[in-house]
């Protein structure tokens, strides 16, 4: 897997390279400005780009306008963004969009290397990685019904559904059985009323839904 990182801090974007070549990925570039991060993924056409939101020269979404441009012209390229604090609008705009290949972390989970490389990997085979904190600020701003028919734990198998786990990584963040998170997930779809579509796509709409995005 070939990937490439934007980041403007020299000591985060060193410690992105090692994190990403410790779980096997080779970084193929490296740069500092979102403008370079296009003309790499051009060039390189690779797995996965790690993108800060904010960048030179104003530091306010030139990461997150970059992460559009790279999904609108290089779909096949997994999208990772990274950002100090959760920028709530910039989340919305990239998740009312195709939600395969994305992910959205705040910098504190590169801490967390086990944890931060899992996302990683989840993202760049197509799936998506959304941190909690950022669920539970577009939950707490955006907060619909039927949301309100779910039982409380409906919701934590749903929030984990949004953060990109599998049903087996949801039996083991919650401790219940996988034919327990699938009967939950069941009763989600049901009580959302989300159109009969197959499988993987109605966990999209559910998650969707949760977000207020949908």
């Amino acid at each position: 897997m070939r990937a490439v990182i934007a980041e403007d801090s020299v000591l985060l974007r060193v410690g992105l390279v090692k994190v990403l070549e410790t779980a096997g990925f080779e970084v193929v570039a490296e740069t500092g400005d979102a403008e370079s991060v296009l003309a790499a993924v051009a060039e390189h056409r690779p797995d996965l780009a790690v993108l800060d939101v904010r960048m030179p020269p104003s530091f306010t979404d030139e990461g997150v306008r970059a992460a559009l441009a790279l999904r609108a012209q290089w779909p096949d390229t997994a999208v990772l963004l990274l950002s100090q604090y959760v920028e709530e609008r910039y989340a919305t705009d990239l998740l009312t969009g195709e939600t395969a290949g994305f992910g959205y972390l705040l910098k504190q989970r590169v801490a967390d290397v086990a944890e931060f490389i899992e996302a990683v990997r989840r993202v760049a085979a197509g799936g998506t990685a959304l941190d909690p904190q950022v669920v539970s600020q577009l939950l707490t701003r955006r907060h619909r019904d039927p949301l309100e028919r779910l039982t409380a734990r409906e919701r934590e198998v749903l929030a984990s559904m949004a953060e990109g786990r599998s049903n087996a990584g949801i039996a083991a963040q919650l401790v219940i059985s996988e034919s327990a998170v699938a009967k939950h997930i069941n009763s989600i779809l049901a009580k959302l009323d989300l159109p009969r579509a197959d499988a993987d796509h109605r966990r999209v709409l559910a998650v969707l839904h949760f977000l207020g995005v949908g």
